[in-house]
């Protein structure tokens, strides 16, 4: 199976993250938005056939680095930040998503 195809579908807006472990983990980019001057990337975890998906998107602050073709990802520990640009991609896709409110 090619690395961008999932249960058949090509997908070209995948992107590979390590994690705490080293282990490569592929997500599916959703968007990419900004909140007080600052960058946030929503990506839903890649879900190969036979495991569960549980739907629930990563958000990720873009910092610099010294490389222009490169930007690092990190987790964002303020909860109330992380809301905020959670409803603003809620409201950018209402019509294509449907959001569970628990």
């Amino acid at each position: 199976m090619d690395n961008n195809e999932v249960n058949g579908e090509e997908l070209d807006n995948i992107i590979v993250l390590n994690d705490e472990n080293g282990n490569e983990v592929q997500f599916e980019f959703l968007d990419l938005i900004e909140l007080d001057q600052e960058e946030y990337v929503v990506l839903l975890p890649v879900v190969e056939e036979g495991e569960e998906d549980e739907g629930e998107v990563v958000i990720l602050k873009v910092e610099d680095t010294d490389s222009e073709d490169e930007e690092t990802y990190v987790s964002i520990d303020d909860e109330a930040t992380l809301n905020k640009v959670f409803e603003i991609f809620k409201d950018k896709f209402k019509d294509e998503f449907n959001f569970d409110e628990d």
